[in-house]
Order: C-alpha cells, then sequence, then structure tokens
C-alpha cells in the first residue's frame, strides 16, 4: 500500500459542491491498494500513520504523533498513487488494485482508524473530489508498506 501523509492546520474534501470530510489539524492521507496488498499491509500502514512522529513538541522538534495531538485524520483514495511513469507521457496504473479490491481495503483502513483513533473523516471513494488544504510546515511524507516476507498473497 502507498500513502502520501500531508500535516495539515485544515483540510477538507467536496464532492458535488458538499463537504463530505473536514478535520482542523491533523493529517490528511491519500491512500492507494496495489494488486497483492492485504489487510496485514493496510494494518502496518495505519499503524504507522497513527505513531509518526511529525507534529512539534513544545521545544518545536517533531516528535508528536497525531494521536498524541489529539489531530483529525481525512482518509481519500487515490489511485493514482501507482502511477507508473517510466516509459511514454501517460501514466500507467496496472499496479492499482482493481476497484472492487481497492475499495474493500480502503474500507478497511478506514473502519480500522476510527476503531483507533476518535477523529476520521473521509472522502468519497471513486468520486470527483475536490481536496482543500493548508499544509503544514509544509510536511508531506511519502509512505510504502511492501508486502511482509512470506505472507500469503491473495
Amino acid at each position: 500500500m502507498i500513502a502520501i501523509l500531508q500535516r495539515v492546520s485544515q483540510a477538507r474534501v467536496d464532492v458535488a459542491g458538499e463537504t463530505v470530510g473536514a478535520i482542523g489539524a491533523g493529517l490528511l492521507v491519500l491512500v492507494c491498494a496495489e494488486r497483492g496488498d492485504t489487510e496485514q499491509e493496510a494494518d502496518r500502514l495505519l499503524s504507522k500513520i497513527l505513531k509518526l512522529r511529525i507534529f512539534s513538541d513544545e521545544a518545536g522538534k517533531m516528535n508528536r504523533s497525531v494521536q498524541d495531538i489529539g489531530g483529525g485524520l481525512l482518509l481519500v483514495s487515490q489511485f493514482t498513487l501507482a502511477a507508473d511513469t517510466s516509459s511514454g507521457n501517460r501514466p500507467g496504473f496496472s499496479q492499482a488494485a482493481a476497484p472492487d479490491e481497492g475499495r474493500r481495503l480502503f474500507d478497511y483502513v478506514v473502519a480500522q482508524a476510527r476503531a483507533a483513533h476518535p477523529v476520521v473523516q473521509t472522502g468519497r471513494f471513486a468520486a470527483d473530489m475536490q481536496v482543500h488544504l493548508v499544509n503544514d510546515g509544509p510536511v508531506t511524507i511519502p509512505m510504502r508498506m511492501e508486502p511482509c516476507p512470506g505472507s500469503i498473497q491473495k
């Protein structure tokens, strides 16, 4: 799985002029399931997102997690993170999970996040979304969870 984390002072997702998810300070997380990803990668990714120390402490050092600050999570599905731009000028998306599997894994991440964190909002899977954010810092962190050695792929 792939994720892009953006530390934000605020963020929201609009679909057809309606706000479907919004947070104050916290993390906007773009999430992409790739072919072969399982709940195991999703669990590892979410654990890392919740514990990553990218918020400032009293001394101004990046030493606090989104959980430490009680910040929000805005999770947005983003299959284009799996883009292959190695040849030609049109990206390929063959490494992205099929839409049904991508939705299943995204919904799984959302459910697990809601069980572990008090403030979780989302975009709308497969919708034409407008994402508005104020990137704080700016701090933008790419993450990729590879399958664990010896894990069984579906």
